[in-house]
């Protein structure tokens, strides 16, 4: 009777889990339709704006005004680890630590290496190997441009003030709800098309007004829509893994559900057949 006790338990608890699961889910997937909506509607602009950032950048004459395209050698390097304040998203916060030590380790092994966290998740283990400059836990609150913008110019000012040589981006690329790449990109200093052959044809613009001013307002400004992409593209990604993940958790846990009251109805049924045989010994032992 104990282990009948010890299962009608197991049943419960399990059940229970399954619910919060299955609600987590339907958040992720309410969340995760927005997210999914403005990264796709954002992605053409920036790439578009990257394109024309990077066709500039590549007639630039040396000496230009724009510190954001300097290029120097690399000593000290910020990289901005992008996570999330909250788990149960599967893979999501791990493949962000992988890939930030992958890329410490393989491109930039030797130098001054210094973290920009965003998100709870990337800050509270990397902190653990990494000098962590700067932190936000709370743009996820509040996930505006305006609010990404003061962060992209705090770290654009740093630069110019020659406090890193070279800035990454480390974030999940979202492509579907199952699907997260990792994606390490360079944020600062700004990387220009190679300028040979049949690329010169494109890079053949009238500045108007002057390039200096397009430059002054048009690089920082890329810059902000990058930042805010990556951003954008890892809520989509965390919402998504986290659906993924509460899905399959679901299923596993009805799939659990369901032997442990096979299990259950096997056990009581073996139980009623031996209070059944008892009754019957005990009846042939009176008529004996």
């Amino acid at each position: 009777m104990a282990n009948l006790k010890e299962l009608r338990s197991r049943i419960t608890s399990v059940s229970s889990t399954m619910q919060i699961t299955s609600a987590m889910k339907m958040v992720s997937a309410a969340k995760l339709s927005k997210a999914q909506d403005a990264i796709t509607a954002m992605r053409p602009y920036s790439e578009k704006l990257s394109e024309l950032l990077q066709n500039l950048s590549a007639t630039l004459e040396e000496g230009s005004e724009s510190k954001l395209a300097e290029q120097r050698e690399v000593n000290n390097v910020l990289v901005v680890a992008i996570s999330s304040n909250r788990g149960l998203a599967g893979a999501f916060n791990t493949n962000i630590i992988k890939g930030v030590k992958k890329a410490v380790n393989e491109r930039f092994a030797g130098k001054n290496i210094s973290l920009y966290t965003i998100g709870k998740k990337a800050d509270d283990i990397l902190k653990k190997d990494f000098t962590v400059a700067k932190n936000n836990n709370e743009i996820f609150d509040k996930l505006e441009f305006d609010e990404v913008a003061a962060i992209a110019e705090d770290i654009m000012k740093a630069f110019m003030e020659g406090k890193y040589d070279k800035v990454m981006l480390v974030y999940n690329s979202f492509r579907n709800a199952a699907t997260q790449i990792v994606t390490t990109e360079q944020f600062l200093p700004i990387v220009p098309i190679d300028n040979d052959g049949d690329s010169e044809v494109s890079l053949d613009y009238d500045f108007e007004p002057e390039k200096d001013q397009i430059v002054e307002e048009l690089i920082p400004k890329s810059l902000k829509i990058q930042l805010f992409k990556a951003l954008r593209d890892s809520f989509a990604s965390e919402h998504g893994a986290r659906m993924t993940a509460m899905h399959k958790a679901t299923d596993n846990a009805t799939e659990l559900r369901d032997n442990l009251k096979l299990q259950y109805n096997k056990a009581r049924q073996a139980s009623i057949t031996n209070e059944i045989l008892e009754i019957v010994g005990g009846a042939e032992a009176l008529n004996n």
